[in-house]
């Protein structure tokens, strides 16, 4: 059973990113992302941060932003998963 976080990031990313309905909900832990989903290109990433950071009630430092972050579903889910927690 996904989680809170798992259920907003996936909504998240369909309304940033325009994704089909359910097209997030297929998404595994290995879903490539940033270089893998054509909706996720450089000019979105900005838009999804901003996302992630208004809906998930965090700040995301420019620091921490890499592309291994952006990989996969499950990087990205780990990385807004830690910053709830903190």
């Amino acid at each position: 059973m996904p989680d809170e976080t798992d259920l907003l990031l996936r909504r998240i990313l369909t309304d940033v990113l325009g994704l089909a309905p359910g097209q997030a909900d297929a998404f595994d832990a290995d879903t490539g992302l940033f270089g893998h989903l054509p909706e996720l290109d450089s000019m979105a990433v900005a838009g999804l941060l901003t996302e992630l950071e208004d809906r998930l009630d965090i700040m995301i430092d420019d620091e921490e932003i890499d592309g291994e972050m952006l990989e996969t579903y499950g990087g990205l889910l780990a990385f807004t998963e830690a910053k709830r927690a903190s």
